[in-house]
């Protein structure tokens, strides 16, 4: 499938409690049930056990007083209710996630929200910003020019509302305006249809701006990685240099360790350029975002 393509996945509005989200995400087909309204029943009651109650009640009531009655009545809707409790944990759990969906039915946005180029639009914004949040160098907490954690998670549950609100909008114009208007009055539908291309449009550009971050963002790993790995070779340049002293025959075949130095700091200097040209696509992301 192509990259560019691909299903987003579920997204939860990153302002809610954790114990909010952590129930959200437990379970989608809660997520889903509660977008069409469906909360499934609590099991009935076994006919079986209803019977065998009554009997029991009739029996009591046969050989006791109206006080015996009462009290063989509190204790089989006591044994009833723990059992009920005990019998259905999972589908218990299951309306308590359906509630709490219903009860925060604007705050998570699933796949089958967005029509496919929404979508598409989506899956990428959520990818660059987890190969931002992924990267050594944002672990590293050497990227301070925005506070990646709270910032790309929020300015991607903006762009996926905006993405909703495009798709639902885009089904609505095509139920409404035909696909071969008369050709007298085709350019009255134009506006319109420029409109929801010019709000794609602008969309796509703010995840392009996303994903150049994240460009940018994994250029630099790479170089942050190879800066570590000639650090950690600068530490044993002398067991290099004594294992060719003690093993090369022939002076002219021995390599020159001696710039080790230097192209490490040369290294250092691309990853500090390359960590200063990550910051400014993040920069250069804001602007978009405040566009």
């Amino acid at each position: 499938m192509d990259p560019r393509r691909r299903h987003p996945h579920l997204l939860i509005d990153p302002s809610l409690p954790d114990s909010v989200s952590a129930v959200l995400r437990a379970s989608p087909q809660a997520l889903r049930a509660a977008r069409l309204g469906e909360m499934p029943k609590p099991r009935a009651l076994d006919p079986v056990k209803l019977f065998s109650m009554t009997a029991l009640l009739l029996f009591v009531a046969a050989l006791t007083s109206a006080g015996g009655v009462i009290i063989a009545v509190l204790l089989v809707l006591l044994i009833s209710g723990l059992h009920r409790l005990a019998a259905d944990p999972d589908g218990r759990r299951e309306r308590r996630r359906i509630r709490v969906a219903m009860e925060h039915s604007d705050r998570f946005i699933l796949p089958e929200d967005l029509d496919p180029e929404c979508g598409a639009l989506l899956r990428r914004a959520q990818d660059a910003t987890e190969a931002v949040l992924g990267s050594a160098i944002n672990q590293a907490h050497l990227l301070d020019t925005i506070d990646n954690a709270v910032t790309l998670p929020l300015q991607t549950w903006q762009i996926a509302r905006k993405l909703v609100r495009l798709s639902d909008m885009k089904a609505e114009h095509r139920r409404i305006v035909p696909d071969r208007p008369p050709r007298e009055v085709a350019d009255a539908f134009t506006p319109y249809t420029r409109a929801l291309e010019a709000a794609e449009l602008s969309l796509t550009r703010r995840i392009e701006a996303l994903e150049e971050y994240a460009r940018q963002v994994r250029k630099a790993d790479g170089v942050y990685r190879a800066y570590g790995q000639l650090q950690t070779l600068a530490e044993r340049t002398p067991q290099y240099e004594a294992l060719v002293a003690e093993t090369a025959e022939d002076a002219l075949t021995v390599p020159d360790l001696t710039h080790l130095s230097d192209q490490a700091q040369q290294v250092g200097k691309l990853f500090r350029q390359s960590v200063d040209e990550a910051r400014s696509a993040a920069r250069h992301l804001l602007t978009a975002a405040d566009s």
